[in-house]
């Protein structure tokens, strides 16, 4: 690789860094013709939002030079559960198909990412807090009425990519108990530069990382490709319990990455 091209952990080079400028001034173009574009349109229903929302993903995909290969098809109806490695997962499934989001209150605060999933109606689960789950179900049977797939992350929290985490019950059992059928996705990501990129290191946003740095050092990559495989049908959940029936999903999640040649470690 050329020194032009040197990597994250050693430096920005000169292309590196004239990725970043023009990357940067085509989202800010994008958000701000997307805001016009909505304060126009003005979204009546969810679907609307929804609808806005892919427009504008499929827009920062194409931005950011992230090539994606489908496998599979993305359900047009249930509850759709994926692995969880940042916010380029929600970009890249909104660019996909309309469809609405649960996911945890923080994720609100989050620079463009929150406004965007805001916009789409999302439902937004906030941890501890009493009659969350409930009201949450209620949400979501709301959605499948419009029409919507609705997509959520069973873990919880974002990971490298490399493990997969006990799946949380709560929103699963909420599906379940709206009657929304569950089918399993599975994400993987790779990155061809600059020099030293990784895509555990530099797609994935986990742990206590800067936002605003990982957006920066991200919008430098070259060559992003994303892998998304759905399965072909709903998962046939046999447990009554919750958690057991959390850790069926999680089973069939894992096989699906097997199944895209990814080993992944089952953590918990």
């Amino acid at each position: 690789m050329a020194e032009s091209e040197r990597g994250l952990k050693g430096g920005w080079g000169p292309v590196a860094v004239g990725r970043l400028v023009s990357r940067g001034v085509r989202i800010v173009a994008l958000v701000v013709w997307g805001g016009l574009k909505l304060v126009v349109q003005k979204p009546r229903s969810r679907a609307e939002g929804a609808a806005w929302v892919q427009w504008i993903c499929t827009g920062f995909v194409r931005v950011l030079g992230v090539k994606a290969e489908v496998v599979g098809e993305f359900p047009a109806a249930g509850a759709v559960v994926t692995n969880h490695q940042g916010y380029l997962d929600i970009l890249l499934l909104a660019s996909l198909r309309p469809c609405v989001f649960v996911s945890k209150a923080e994720i609100a605060t989050w620079p463009v990412v929150g406004w965007m999933i805001r916009v789409a109606g999302t439902v937004f689960v906030r941890r501890g807090a009493g009659g969350s789950a409930a009201a949450a179900s209620v949400e979501m049977r709301a959605a499948a009425e419009d029409g919507l797939p609705i997509v959520f992350f069973p873990e919880g929290t974002t990971t490298n990519g490399e493990e997969m985490l006990p799946f949380r019950s709560g929103l699963l059992a909420e599906a379940r108990e709206a009657g929304l059928p569950v089918t399993v996705g599975y994400l993987r990501y790779t990155v061809a530069g600059p020099a030293g990129a990784t895509a555990e290191d530099d797609i994935a946003y986990w742990g206590d990382r800067s936002m605003l740095g990982h957006m920066l050092r991200f919008m430098t990559l070259d060559r992003v490709r994303a892998r998304v495989r759905f399965a072909g049908a709903p998962v046939r959940i046999e447990a009554e319990d919750r958690k057991l029936a959390a850790a069926e999903v999680r089973a069939a999640m894992l096989a699906l990455a097997a199944g895209d040649g990814r080993g992944v470690e089952a953590r918990g």
